[in-house]
């Protein structure tokens, strides 16, 4: 079972200026490499006259690295994309993808300089990412006699269940979304609730 975390609840963009050069950074949810991938590029296309845009992902949960990525694009090797991904990895967010965006202005800012403003724009992201929390869920159905509809229904928002279908036969079927940490607790809570004639079924 995936423990729960915090992950972006939308995309999400800082901008600053730093000696001359514009740096815009931008975050968004990035489930797994593809997601991410996709979100770089949309990036790159929407600022295809940048001097670099340069990355760092975590697709995992925070502090994974296994599951990371980063690049300089063009800029000193380690001034970028391995600063951006430290801040991420500390950052209490997972499965984020970032990329800085970065138009040069005249002036060198130097290997410390661009460590510091990479590392910089990624923390200024995070200061306040809009985030919600990740929760690994489960679809099943609820098998349950008609005079227990009302219980069971009051019983939902305690373990976090959501119904996606109803269904009415000789017994009522819900067809639920909830959190599988949950699953074991609502069906003996099923149970106890109709004298062991409701049962759930995972699908």
């Amino acid at each position: 079972m995936k423990p729960r975390y915090l992950i972006p609840a939308s995309m999400h963009r800082v901008e600053s200026s730093i000696r001359q050069s514009r740096f815009i950074a931008s975050a968004a949810h990035a489930r797994d490499m593809e997601t991410a991938k996709a979100f770089i590029a949309g990036i790159r296309a929407e600022f295809p006259k940048a001097t670099h845009n340069c990355w760092a992902i975590a697709t995992g949960p925070p502090g994974d690295s296994a599951n990371a990525g980063m690049s300089d694009d063009g800029e000193p090797h380690g001034t970028a994309g391995r600063p951006m991904l430290n801040i991420l990895l500390h950052g209490h967010v997972g499965e984020i993808a970032v990329v800085a965006t970065r138009f040069y202005g005249g002036t060198k800012l130097g290997t410390g300089g661009l460590t510091r403003a990479y590392s910089g724009m990624v923390k200024l992201l995070l200061e306040d990412l809009p985030t919600r929390e990740q929760v690994e869920t489960v679809m099943a159905t609820a098998i349950i006699p008609y005079p227990a509809i009302t219980l069971f229904k009051n019983m939902l928002p305690n373990f976090e269940a959501e119904i996606e279908e109803e269904k009415f036969c000789t017994k009522a079927a819900f067809t639920l979304s909830l959190p599988i940490e949950h699953l074991s607790g609502f069906s003996t809570r099923l149970a106890e609730l109709t004298n062991g004639q409701g049962k759930i079924v995972r699908n």
